[in-house]
């Protein structure tokens, strides 16, 4: 019998992709520093830190079992073998009867983009080390959410592993193919980033962001110091023009 103060849950899965890995390769992805640093969350001098935190202090792991649990949240993935791929599942455990439709949470969409990075760099990369550019931001006045700011809002609706081509308000021209989607964000490949990843994320709009607020994850591969340099002040100059920066409170929980 449920306690009158305690609510009934449900899973909700967040996140079901097929990963072209065994899963015991998918595992170690999870519970190696190094290999954890090559795919979660983007360039920080924090970041090493942050591994630390949420994978090994406050995470219990069961490999037989295929659960990775995330103390203090209602969050965990699960790794099912299937030969030489893997099904990957983020859960959430919650209040049953909840809609979530049209809702943005930056918990989840935090998540997605990271372990489409994960896939990505197990897919393609071999966990091999990346280099990563992150900007978060509100829109100045008269401006949008990036993923129309940049012109990709066509590629909404691109089913994954379609061509894509475009040319960037950056300066960049982007040619790969569709690599995920959900409602607020998008993933695009991009080879001439070597075989990197563009995520492009809308957030939802708010009395402090009345022009749409959002963030990109630019995931680059073998670039040259000099090419990285140059992309991160054709980036950089870009977003600095178009976004604000949001406030600290905010960016703490993004």
């Amino acid at each position: 019998m449920t306690e009158a103060s305690e609510q009934p849950t449900v899973d909700r899965i967040l996140v079901e992709m097929t990963i072209s890995a065994p899963a015991d390769q998918v595992w170690d992805a999870l519970q190696d520093r190094e290999k954890l640093y090559n795919w979660f969350g983007w360039e920080a001098d924090s970041l090493r830190d942050e591994i630390d935190y949420i994978f090994f202090q406050y995470t219990r792991a069961d490999k037989e079992a295929g659960i990775l649990w995330f103390e203090g949240v209602p969050d965990r993935f699960e790794i099912e073998p299937r030969g030489q791929e893997t099904i990957f599942r983020v859960v959430r455990a919650e209040p049953a009867g909840k809609d979530w439709d049209g809702i943005y949470e930056d918990m989840v969409e935090g998540w997605i983009s990271f372990v489409q990075q994960l896939r990505l760099a197990i897919e393609q990369h071999g966990l091999a080390p990346r280099r990563t550019l992150y900007f978060s931001g509100h829109a100045k006045r008269g401006g949008s959410g990036p993923i129309a700011a940049l012109g990709l809002t066509d590629f909404r609706d691109t089913p994954d592993g379609q061509p894509h081509a475009a040319t960037l308000p950056t300066g960049d021209t982007v040619v790969g193919q569709a690599w995920h989607r959900t409602a607020w964000q998008i993933g695009l490949t991009v080879p001439q980033w070597g075989n990197g990843l563009l995520i492009v994320t809308d957030k939802s709009v708010k009395d402090s962001a009345p022009h749409g607020r959002g963030m990109v994850i630019l995931t680059t591969y073998d670039l040259s110091a000099d090419d990285f340099a140059a992309l991160e002040e054709r980036w950089k100059t870009w977003w600095d023009r178009n976004y604000d920066e949001p406030p600290a409170s905010e960016e703490a929980c993004s």
